[in-house]
């Protein structure tokens, strides 16, 4: 098999079965992708050195300040966008080609991924991420620690936005060191451009249907999943590697790819609703429950409400008004009762379904046929 250089190390394409891990996402990446994810981190670590010292020679504060942002970058992750952009890449140009001169654009998402995040953990008033204090929360005690003036809450928002935004200007400079014609950028920078578009979309109806869940409904739920989650985790970053290879954007290979991405990224969101209800935290790295004391209408609630008799949905009522551990036990008992949480795992089933069928006939390489099937089960069958 041909071997990339990534940063002095090579870029192997592994063989089609899994290593044994517990986490089936890791074992996959693993078994597809061995070196891609070090690579990243390579790529990221080194830029992130550079922009940390330069944002240092401003100010000891400044330096500090763009540590934490470097650090919410590296703190780990499955740096599932990259690699779903890495084999719609894969897909056109093959296992020989040389990985170097994109591996600047496909680190990117992963700085766009950090300004999602850290922004959608101040608007959820999150406290954990990854096992980890959230941004906002990690300077808000920063702040206290430090005795400074003002309210340490609101001090921790307003620098968990920052970080945020500083991440989304280090992904914009980083895409730029990708070494590809200049036409050819500029058609990846409106791919970019739209992914980023779509996630405030789906951001901003996930926001407004925790405000608005008297008019919310089990196809706005789904609508959400396709914007804030299908778009930018698989869609558009298989898009993206498909665009940065210069794929024809009218080819068939493009329409695979789009019923693929949305298919894997709605089934991927399906999957974060029922860990958000189910989930272990000691391998989510956040509360079990979260969505029921905050009366989230993602899809499985929506669907619960719908399939719940006239009981069952005045207790259901009471989600988003619910702190004790043992009443969002008993309301996830209760969805679990309506079926809604067995009808949400047809349809992730569904989904990769339709998703391993848009593969079938897809003009693409064949070993990234093989990883994407791979992925399209393992990224929704995840216990994190």
């Amino acid at each position: 098999m041909a071997n990339d250089a990534v940063a002095g190390n090579a870029l192997r394409v592994a063989p089609a079965q899994p290593e044994a891990t517990d986490d089936p996402v890791r074992g996959v990446l693993a078994a597809f992708t061995k070196d891609l994810v070090k690579g990243v981190d390579d790529t990221l670590a080194a830029f992130l050195a550079t922009e940390v010292d330069s944002l240092t020679e401003i100010d000891a504060a400044m330096g500090g300040f763009a540590a934490t942002a470097r650090d919410a970058v590296l703190a780990g992750g499955k740096r599932v966008r990259p690699t779903f952009a890495y084999w719609g890449w894969r897909g056109v140009t093959g296992v020989e080609a040389a990985v170097q001169d994109v591996l600047p654009a496909l680190s990117a998402l992963e700085l766009l991924h950090t300004f999602a995040l850290v922004h959608d953990d101040v608007m959820d008033a999150s406290d954990t991420r990854r096992g980890l204090p959230t941004a906002h929360r990690a300077a808000a005690a920063r702040h206290r620690a430090a005795g400074h003036a003002g309210d340490p809450d609101r001090y921790g928002e307003a620098v968990a936005v920052l970080i945020g935004d500083l991440c989304m200007v280090w992904a914009d400079r980083l895409l730029a060191h990708a070494a590809l014609p200049a036409d050819r950028l500029l058609d990846v920078r409106r791919c970019y451009d739209q992914m980023r578009v779509e996630t405030v979309a789906g951001q901003f109806l996930d926001v407004l249907g925790e405000h608005d869940a008297a008019n919310w409904s089990v196809d706005r739920a789904l609508r959400v999943a396709r914007y804030k989650t299908a778009s930018y985790t698989v869609q558009r970053p298989l898009l993206f590697g498909a665009c940065l290879a210069g794929a024809d954007a009218d080819g068939p290979l493009i329409a695979a790819y789009t019923r693929y991405g949305l298919a894997v990224g709605e089934a991927f969101q399906l999957r974060d609703d029922l860990l958000g209800v189910y989930g272990d935290p000691d391998t989510t790295g956040k509360p079990a429950g979260d969505d029921l004391r905050t009366g989230k209408p993602t899809a499985l609630l929506m669907l619960a409400r719908q399939l719940a008799d006239p009981a069952q949905r005045r207790a259901l009522d009471r989600a988003g008004t619910v702190t004790g551990d043992r009443e969002v036990a008993r309301l996830a008992d209760l969805v679990r009762d309506t079926g809604a949480a067995a009808r949400v795992e047809r349809m992730i089933s569904e989904r990769v379904t339709e998703a391993l069928s848009a593969l079938d006939t897809a003009p693409i390489d064949e070993t990234a046929r093989t990883a994407l099937t791979g992925l399209a089960t393992a990224a929704t069958a995840r216990r994190s």
